[in-house]
C-alpha cells in the first residue's frame, strides 16, 4: 500500500520517492542530503542545492539582470513566492530568458541531488519555494536527465570527487594552449574553490563547468585536493623529522575573471525541454 504524503519508507532513495509523489500528484518539498525538490501537482518547480549556483548567482554574475534588481524581487514578492513573476512584471527580465536560466539551475541541482540516489529524507507536504512557478517539469524528465549527466561525465573522467572536493592545478600545459572555455576553467582553479564555485565566479552553468573540469582531470591537469590529517598532539614532533615538502599548488585566489558572456547553451538538452515544452 501506499504511504501517506508525508510519510517516508525507511531507506526509501529519492528517486523511488519522487516516483511516489509524482503518482500521487503532491505538492511539496522533498529533502535529501544534498538538496531539496519542490514538487506541484507531481512536477518537479524547483531543485535546490548547496553545491550549485542558485538561481540569482547565475543571473546577476551572469549580467543578465542587476543585483539591486534581484534583491528588489525578493523583497517584494518573496513572501508571496511570486519572485519569478515579480522579475518579468516588473521589466527586469524577459520569460523566456527566466525560463532557460531556471531550467539550467534545476538541473544543475538536480544532478547533486540525484548524483548518488541517497534516501530520501522528510517530505513536507503544501511547502513552496519563494520563486514561485516559472516552469514545471515531469519528474521522469529530471530523472532521466540526471542519468544522463552522470553517465557522461563518468565516460569524460569517472572519479566524481572532481564535483565537489577543491581543486588544485597540476603542472601542464599553459591555459593559453586550451580552448577557451576549458583555458578560462583552468585559470579559475587555485587550490580552494570546488566547481560550484568556480561555476559561480564564472558565471556558468555547474553542469558545464563539471564537463571540463572533467575534461581537465582527465588529461592530468586539475586534482581534487585531499582533505588535512590531522596530526597526533600526544606526542612530540621528533626534532629529525624533516620538514614536509611545501605544497606545489598555490592557495592564493585565482583572477577574477572578466565579465563574462552567458553560458554557451547545451543544445541538445534546449531542444529536448523546447520539445517537453511543446508537449505540454
Amino acid at each position: 500500500m501506499t504511504p501517506p504524503t508525508g510519510t517516508l519508507r525507511t531507506g526509501e532513495s529519492a528517486s523511488a520517492r519522487l516516483g511516489t509523489l509524482a503518482e500521487q500528484g503532491a505538492t511539496g518539498a522533498l529533502s535529501t542530503e544534498t538538496g531539496i525538490v519542490y514538487l506541484a501537482a507531481g512536477h518537479v518547480v524547483h531543485v535546490e542545492s548547496a553545491v550549485t549556483p542558485d538561481l540569482g548567482d547565475l543571473l546577476t554574475h551572469s549580467g543578465a539582470l542587476a543585483p539591486d534588481g534581484w534583491w528588489e524581487a525578493i523583497d517584494q514578492a518573496g513572501r508571496r513566492c511570486r519572485v519569478g513573476r515579480q522579475l518579468v512584471d516588473s521589466g527586469h527580465l524577459a520569460a523566456g530568458a527566466l525560463e532557460l536560466c531556471h531550467l539550467g539551475a534545476l538541473f544543475d541541482a538536480a544532478y547533486f541531488v540525484l548524483a548518488h540516489d541517497g534516501p530520501a529524507l522528510r517530505f513536507r507536504p503544501g511547502a513552496a519555494h519563494w520563486l514561485g512557478a516559472v516552469r514545471s517539469v515531469p519528474v521522469d524528465t529530471v530523472l532521466r536527465e540526471s542519468r544522463r549527466r552522470r553517465e557522461l561525465l563518468h565516460r569524460i573522467w569517472p572519479e566524481p570527487s572532481v564535483d565537489r572536493a577543491p581543486l588544485a592545478r597540476v603542472p601542464g600545459p599553459d591555459a593559453a594552449d586550451l580552448p577557451v572555455r576549458r583555458g578560462r576553467t583552468l585559470a579559475q582553479v587555485d587550490g580552494v574553490r570546488t566547481a560550484a564555485q568556480i561555476a559561480t565566479a564564472l558565471a556558468c552553468r555547474t553542469f558545464h563547468t563539471l564537463v571540463e573540469l572533467r575534461r581537465l582531470a582527465a588529461a592530468g591537469l586539475v586534482t581534487p585536493v585531499a582533505p588535512l590529517v590531522p596530526v597526533p598532539t600526544s606526542a612530540p614532533a621528533s626534532p629529525s623529522a624533516p620538514a614536509s615538502a611545501p605544497a606545489t599548488v598555490s592557495a592564493e585566489p585565482g583572477p577574477s575573471p572578466r565579465p563574462a558572456a552567458p553560458d554557451e547553451p547545451d543544445t541538445a538538452l534546449l531542444r529536448r525541454l523546447l520539445h517537453a515544452l511543446e508537449a505540454l
